[in-house]
């Protein structure tokens, strides 16, 4: 009796630390979609553009030599030469390192659908870019940030590897960190290289989190779905065998 009372106290616990998790995404969800919208509505149908202009104002002090070489190297991190090798490694990892078929097939799905999902959003809002770029012009449109979307996309779904993965809190908390740290100079960057308006780099933050989330659920309930379907097909394997 000791054994199933100890056995239901941790199912219990590890029920309610599911659902303060569950909890906890869906209020970040429904805040990135209120936040989406507020911006959509403020900057694509009023264009108010006072805050963007007010960010570019404040850094426009700030600007340096040593600051331009830092905010580049950041900057590169969110752009597809980076971001390529680095999903195909990750597809390389899982798929013959760590042996898991599922996060093999999540990490392209998730980068391609992102890729898809950015350029139909730029080519909807079709805002244009800054006028005066710091340091270099750069191509296309700009509402939301590819680079920001990106970031999330990308280092989001390490971020939800590593807390899967690593049992170790202290490492899993540190990294975790330092990720999210990293998304947040990402797409700093470039508002301090004046290749995209402040705004343009929160709705790149909201749908990336927005698309993660809903890739990420729905790729779960395939991966469920998938092992549940295996498992009625060798029960049914043992059972003609019998």
């Amino acid at each position: 009796m000791k054994q199933i009372s100890k056995r239901v106290k941790k199912a219990g616990a590890a029920l309610a630390l599911l659902s303060a998790e569950m909890a906890i995404m869906l209020l970040l969800f429904i805040i990135a979609l209120l936040a989406l919208a507020y911006l959509i509505r403020n900057v694509i149908v009023l264009h108010k553009t006072g805050f963007d202009q007010g960010i570019f104002s404040f850094l426009k002090t700030r600007v340096s030599e040593r600051n331009n070489d830092l905010m580049l190297f950041f900057t590169f991190l969110g752009t597809h030469k980076f971001l390529i090798p680095a999903n195909l490694g990750l597809i390389a990892y899982f798929l013959f390192i760590k042996k898991h078929k599922w996060y093999s097939i999540k990490v392209p799905a998730i980068a391609l659908t992102s890729l898809a999902l950015m350029f139909g959003l730029k080519y909807l809002f079709h805002r244009s870019r800054p006028d005066v770029p710091l340091l270099f012009h750069a191509e296309g449109l700009s509402f939301p940030s590819g680079h920001a979307l990106f970031s999330i996309t990308f280092y989001g779904l390490l971020i939800y590897i590593i807390f899967k993965a690593v049992q170790n809190k202290a490492l899993k908390w540190c990294l975790i960190a330092l990720l999210m740290i990293l998304i947040l100079v990402i797409g700093f960057s470039r508002v301090y290289l004046r290749v995209h308006y402040a705004t343009d780099v929160i709705a790149g933050f909201c749908v990336g989190f927005l698309w993660l989330t809903f890739a990420l659920w729905m790729l779960n309930r395939m991966e469920r779905y998938s092992r549940q379907k295996l498992d009625r097909s060798v029960q049914a394997q043992v059972q003609e065998s019998r």
